[in-house]
């Protein structure tokens, strides 16, 4: 078996999925799987992921039969994954070479059931625009208040965590399951190398921005059963740390722990 499954939902990604495949690839620690699930895209995606498993046995394509969603996708490929360790990375990001060596050696050589990484933005062109650091530590309430773990750096460890899957919502679903796992386990634990790249892209500003908002509520109240109180509590904090992130991210980094 392999020591880590990465776990890859596949939507209309056909212009960015060959690098983020050939960043796993390109790993320097090479025991690991990535496991692609389809969610019905309408383009090449899936040609190509199929074309990349025909030449690796380390990776394995699966396609759902109807569009489901990002949560459901990553949930079927946790429940075909058989590493011992869970990691995430979006069709359109990419990890640096380092990325499994050096998260792996972080978790084992402190006993870290959890764990995530800074990593950097870049832009259509491939140029980084900025960089996002972490906190050392964050716990269940400081994740309701501000989510500082970026999927694609997420990694927990399914030896001591069992298997953790997502909520079936549309959006912040990956938070949904950091809340899951800091229900049981005090804390996650940031690395402070940047150890990947998340792509931006256009037209996902103002509008995804509200969406997410929705949706962040909705795990509050749907997911969480945060009653109204501590759901406005934690929401307040939320739209002032978003509203600081974008506007004042030296303001945003002191107030959140964040490097």
């Amino acid at each position: 078996m392999p020591a880590v499954s990465v776990i890859t939902p596949l939507y209309n990604c056909s212009d960015y999925i060959e690098k983020t495949i050939e960043s796993v690839i390109s790993q320097t620690y090479k025991d690991w799987e990535m496991i692609m699930v389809d969610d019905c895209s309408e383009d090449d995606s899936l040609t190509i992921a199929q074309r990349f498993a025909s030449l690796d046995s380390r990776i394995k394509v699966f396609a759902l039969e109807e569009n489901a969603g990002a949560a459901a996708a990553r949930n079927h490929a946790i429940r075909e994954a058989s590493g011992r360790y869970i990691a995430f990375l979006d069709s359109d990001d990419r990890w640096l070479p380092h990325k499994l060596e050096a998260q792996l050696g972080f978790m084992q050589d402190r006993d870290v059931a959890f764990s995530f990484s800074a990593y950097e933005k870049i832009n259509e062109l491939g140029n980084v625009v900025a960089t996002v650091g972490v906190p050392d530590r964050v716990g269940y309430e400081d994740l309701l208040k501000v989510c500082s773990i970026g999927c694609l750096t997420a990694m927990y460890d399914t030896e001591k965590l069992g298997k953790v899957y997502m909520p079936l919502i549309r959006k912040r679903q990956d938070l949904g399951l950091w809340l899951k796992i800091l229900k049981n386990e005090p804390y996650a634990y940031g690395l402070q190398q940047v150890l990947a790249r998340y792509q931006l892209r256009k037209n996902s500003i103002s509008a995804n921005k509200l969406s997410a908002a929705r949706y962040t509520w909705k795990l509050y109240r749907e997911c969480e059963r945060l009653n109204l109180f501590y759901a406005g509590y934690y929401f307040v904090h939320y739209a002032v740390n978003g509203i600081l992130r974008t506007h004042l991210p030296r303001v945003a980094k002191r107030v959140g722990g964040f490097k």
